[in-house]
Protein backbone atom coordinates (compact mmCIF):
# COMPACT_ATOMS: atom_id res chain seq x y z
CA UNK A 1 0.00 0.00 0.00
CA UNK A 2 2.76 2.23 0.82
CA UNK A 3 4.23 1.80 -3.23
CA UNK A 4 0.81 2.65 -4.15
CA UNK A 5 0.84 6.15 -1.83
CA UNK A 6 4.42 6.69 -3.44
CA UNK A 7 3.68 6.41 -6.68
CA UNK A 8 -0.56 7.61 -6.92
CA UNK A 9 0.43 10.93 -7.81
CA UNK A 10 2.48 9.71 -10.68
CA UNK A 11 0.10 7.88 -12.34
CA UNK A 12 -2.42 10.21 -11.76
CA UNK A 13 0.13 12.40 -13.83
CA UNK A 14 0.04 10.18 -16.69
CA UNK A 15 -3.32 9.63 -16.68
CA UNK A 16 -3.93 12.79 -17.32
CA UNK A 17 -1.45 13.85 -19.87
CA UNK A 18 -2.75 10.86 -21.54
CA UNK A 19 -6.65 11.79 -21.98
CA UNK A 20 -5.08 15.48 -22.37
CA UNK A 21 -3.12 14.53 -25.62
CA UNK A 22 -5.51 11.91 -26.76
CA UNK A 23 -8.40 14.87 -26.82
CA UNK A 24 -6.08 17.01 -28.23
CA UNK A 25 -5.24 14.83 -30.79
CA UNK A 26 -9.45 14.04 -31.64
CA UNK A 27 -9.88 18.11 -31.65
CA UNK A 28 -6.42 18.67 -34.01
CA UNK A 29 -7.99 15.38 -36.46
CA UNK A 30 -11.92 15.57 -36.69
CA UNK A 31 -12.21 19.26 -34.89
CA UNK A 32 -10.00 21.82 -36.74
CA UNK A 33 -11.22 21.06 -40.16
CA UNK A 34 -14.71 22.39 -39.19
CA UNK A 35 -14.23 24.67 -36.20
CA UNK A 36 -16.85 24.18 -34.11
CA UNK A 37 -19.71 21.68 -33.07
CA UNK A 38 -22.33 22.72 -30.71
CA UNK A 39 -22.83 19.64 -28.39
CA UNK A 40 -25.70 22.15 -26.36
CA UNK A 41 -26.78 25.15 -28.80
CA UNK A 42 -25.57 28.50 -26.90
CA UNK A 43 -23.91 26.62 -23.96
CA UNK A 44 -21.27 24.50 -24.72
CA UNK A 45 -19.50 23.65 -27.88
CA UNK A 46 -16.52 22.14 -28.72
CA UNK A 47 -14.59 24.96 -30.71
CA UNK A 48 -10.89 24.38 -32.20
CA UNK A 49 -8.48 26.99 -30.91
CA UNK A 50 -5.07 27.16 -30.13
CA UNK A 51 -3.47 29.30 -27.44
CA UNK A 52 0.64 30.31 -27.70
CA UNK A 53 0.06 31.64 -23.73
CA UNK A 54 -0.72 30.35 -20.74
CA UNK A 55 -3.80 29.29 -19.47
CA UNK A 56 -6.72 31.35 -20.75
CA UNK A 57 -4.55 32.80 -23.32
CA UNK A 58 -2.88 35.10 -20.33
CA UNK A 59 0.75 36.26 -21.86
CA UNK A 60 0.33 35.09 -25.32
CA UNK A 61 3.32 37.94 -26.07
CA UNK A 62 6.05 35.86 -28.17
CA UNK A 63 8.84 37.29 -25.81
CA UNK A 64 6.32 36.38 -22.59
CA UNK A 65 5.74 33.12 -23.99
CA UNK A 66 9.26 32.15 -23.48
CA UNK A 67 9.48 32.98 -19.77
CA UNK A 68 6.05 31.56 -18.88
CA UNK A 69 7.64 28.11 -20.38
CA UNK A 70 10.64 28.54 -18.39
CA UNK A 71 8.33 29.37 -15.31
CA UNK A 72 6.26 26.03 -15.71
CA UNK A 73 9.14 24.21 -16.06
CA UNK A 74 10.69 24.82 -13.02
CA UNK A 75 7.35 24.40 -11.42
CA UNK A 76 7.11 20.82 -12.92
CA UNK A 77 10.48 19.91 -12.12
CA UNK A 78 10.21 21.15 -8.62
CA UNK A 79 6.49 19.34 -8.23
CA UNK A 80 8.13 15.94 -9.01
CA UNK A 81 10.94 16.68 -6.46
CA UNK A 82 8.72 16.83 -4.11
CA UNK A 83 6.73 14.36 -4.60
CA UNK A 84 10.01 11.63 -4.79
CA UNK A 85 11.40 13.24 -1.42
CA UNK A 86 8.36 13.78 1.04
CA UNK A 87 6.92 11.00 2.54
CA UNK A 88 4.70 12.65 4.87
CA UNK A 89 2.16 14.47 2.85
CA UNK A 90 -1.78 13.15 2.86
CA UNK A 91 -2.72 11.01 -0.07
CA UNK A 92 -5.24 13.84 -1.16
CA UNK A 93 -2.59 16.49 -1.43
CA UNK A 94 -0.52 13.92 -3.60
CA UNK A 95 -3.25 13.64 -5.45
CA UNK A 96 -3.61 16.96 -6.29
CA UNK A 97 -0.09 17.56 -6.84
CA UNK A 98 -0.12 14.83 -9.96
CA UNK A 99 -3.01 16.79 -11.41
CA UNK A 100 -1.27 19.87 -11.47
CA UNK A 101 1.53 17.96 -12.86
CA UNK A 102 -0.29 16.35 -15.49
CA UNK A 103 -1.85 19.04 -16.73
CA UNK A 104 1.40 21.44 -16.65
CA UNK A 105 3.09 18.45 -18.45
CA UNK A 106 0.27 17.70 -21.15
CA UNK A 107 -0.11 21.41 -21.78
CA UNK A 108 4.16 21.84 -22.10
CA UNK A 109 4.05 19.13 -24.41
CA UNK A 110 2.14 21.61 -26.88
CA UNK A 111 4.40 24.50 -26.30
CA UNK A 112 6.92 22.15 -26.98
CA UNK A 113 6.22 20.34 -30.08
CA UNK A 114 3.71 22.88 -31.76
CA UNK A 115 4.59 26.05 -29.56
CA UNK A 116 1.12 26.77 -28.68
CA UNK A 117 -1.70 24.96 -27.20
CA UNK A 118 -4.75 23.11 -28.54
CA UNK A 119 -8.15 24.38 -26.93
CA UNK A 120 -11.12 23.14 -27.31
CA UNK A 121 -13.62 23.04 -24.36
CA UNK A 122 -16.12 26.13 -25.06
CA UNK A 123 -18.31 27.20 -22.23
CA UNK A 124 -19.87 29.86 -24.38
CA UNK A 125 -22.91 30.87 -22.44
CA UNK A 126 -20.90 33.00 -20.13
CA UNK A 127 -18.45 33.45 -22.97
CA UNK A 128 -15.15 32.09 -20.87
CA UNK A 129 -12.00 31.57 -22.58
CA UNK A 130 -11.67 28.07 -24.11
CA UNK A 131 -9.54 25.54 -22.87
CA UNK A 132 -8.52 21.85 -22.65
CA UNK A 133 -8.54 18.66 -20.52
CA UNK A 134 -4.86 19.55 -19.24
CA UNK A 135 -6.42 22.85 -17.60
CA UNK A 136 -8.79 21.05 -16.12
CA UNK A 137 -6.41 19.32 -13.96
CA UNK A 138 -4.73 21.93 -13.20
CA UNK A 139 -7.56 24.01 -11.89
CA UNK A 140 -9.05 21.10 -10.57
CA UNK A 141 -5.87 20.08 -8.77
CA UNK A 142 -5.15 23.34 -7.67
CA UNK A 143 -8.71 23.51 -6.17
CA UNK A 144 -7.93 20.21 -4.08
CA UNK A 145 -4.64 21.67 -2.76
CA UNK A 146 -6.19 24.33 -1.44
CA UNK A 147 -8.76 21.85 0.11
CA UNK A 148 -6.05 20.22 1.37
CA UNK A 149 -4.52 22.64 3.17
CA UNK A 150 -7.76 23.37 4.70
CA UNK A 151 -7.90 20.59 6.45
CA UNK A 152 -4.70 20.12 7.41
CA UNK A 153 -4.67 23.53 8.81
CA UNK A 154 -8.15 22.56 10.81
CA UNK A 155 -6.65 19.07 11.80
CA UNK A 156 -3.99 20.63 13.21
CA UNK A 157 -6.09 23.56 14.98
CA UNK A 158 -7.91 20.42 16.91
CA UNK A 159 -5.12 18.40 17.70
CA UNK A 160 -3.35 21.56 19.26
CA UNK A 161 -7.09 22.55 21.35
CA UNK A 162 -6.82 18.85 22.22
CA UNK A 163 -3.43 19.00 23.98
CA UNK A 164 -4.40 22.57 25.23
CA UNK A 165 -7.24 20.68 27.04
CA UNK A 166 -5.44 18.18 28.33
CA UNK A 167 -2.52 20.42 29.36
CA UNK A 168 -5.43 22.55 31.43
CA UNK A 169 -7.29 19.00 32.52
CA UNK A 170 -3.29 17.87 33.89
CA UNK A 171 -2.76 21.27 35.69
CA UNK A 172 -6.32 21.06 37.53
CA UNK A 173 -5.28 17.29 38.74
CA UNK A 174 -2.41 18.93 40.38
Amino acid sequence: MKIFKRYLPFLIAVLAVVLDQVTKYIALTHLKPVGSVPVIGGVFHFTFTTNPGAAFSLFAAEDQRWIFMLVSSVAIVLMTAYLLIDKSSTPLFRAAIGMVLGGGIGNMIDRIVAGEVVDFLDFCLINFPIFNVADCFVCIGTGLLLLAFILDWRRELLEARKRSAEAQDDTSRS
